[in-house]
């Protein structure tokens, strides 16, 4: 007799809800610190994103009696990362939208800099600049975010789910 399965959603729901709690802190604390151009502290929330992922796969296969297979935990990754993607873009938005809202051409004025530094001429950072502002709009946000999340969130579950995996017997 087989136990019931546990749901992959609930699980996933907990603890997407949960690491994205956490990458919205530490995304604030990086706005607030004006230090949102740093690739590597920009970077860091992917780290987030995977302890995430690990904690509710790990957590799913303790509740599954140490069982867990690969679609489940690429299940269970996916929308850990699809809830913090959602929730950090809707952040995000809220964020520049209402408590600061100097931020956006603050960081603008930074990549302007830095293209003139790589050597690109007016009409090039003129051209970029333009393609950028069409991406700050809330929807564009909040999807890109999103969507964003989603891609990297695979990827990651994919290596993960691997590595966690460990398939109920056939013949128990």
């Amino acid at each position: 007799m087989t136990e019931p399965q546990p749901s992959v959603t609930s699980v996933a729901l907990k603890y997407g809800l949960i690491t994205a709690l956490i990458g919205v802190v530490y995304t604030l604390i990086i706005m607030v610190a004006n230090l949102g151009d740093n690739r590597w502290l920009s970077g860091l929330s992917y780290l987030i994103l995977i302890a995430g992922i690990a904690l509710a796969v790990k957590q799913y296969k303790t509740i599954n009696y140490g069982y867990m297979s690969y679609g489940q935990g690429l299940g269970i990754g996916t929308l850990v990362s699809a809830i913090f993607g959602l929730l950090s873009g809707i952040f995000v938005w809220l964020y520049t939208a209402f408590v600061d809202t100097e931020y956006m051409s603050r960081m603008m004025e930074k990549q302007t800099e830095a293209f003139l530094d790589q050597g690109m001429s007016d009409e090039q950072v003129e051209a970029a600049m333009a393609m950028s502002e069409k991406f700050q709009g809330p929807i564009a946000m909040i999807l890109g975010g999103l969507i964003g999340a989603v891609i990297i969130g695979f990827l990651l579950s994919l290596i993960i789910s691997a590595i966690m995996k460990n398939n109920r017997p056939e013949f128990e």
